[in-house]
């Protein structure tokens, strides 16, 4: 059985996660104004203010958990963005392949 947690992580691969974390961050961050200007945009009634804000405070609720870089859980991040579309399992390249087997497969289990 492979072991999820607990996993030694070197200098190198933390700074090879980290930087996956934040580019993934960034495209996520990109999509989500685009989204808001499109919602923005088409605010016609006071009402629609009401559900732009929901919506913002649940995709804040979502992004402040997600991009979890303690060692312990980086691996289920990184296999949840993988599985999102947000990162794509070559930009781990520089991890050991037994971390980069962990995170794909773990976007066949989340």
């Amino acid at each position: 059985m492979m072991q999820l947690t607990n996993t030694q992580w070197s200098i190198t691969e933390e700074n090879i996660a980290q930087a996956a974390l934040e580019k993934a961050k960034e495209r996520e961050i990109n999509a989500l104004i685009t989204t808001v200007r499109q919602q923005a945009s088409g605010i016609q009634e006071f009402d629609d203010l009401w559900y732009l804000h929901d919506f913002l405070s649940a995709r804040r609720y979502d992004l402040d958990g997600k991009y979890d870089s303690r060692n312990a859980t980086v691996i289920f991040a990184l296999a949840g963005l993988v599985k999102e579309g947000w990162l794509k399992l070559g930009e781990l390249e520089g991890l050991d392949k037994e971390k980069i087997t962990k995170v794909s497969a773990m976007t066949r289990i989340i």
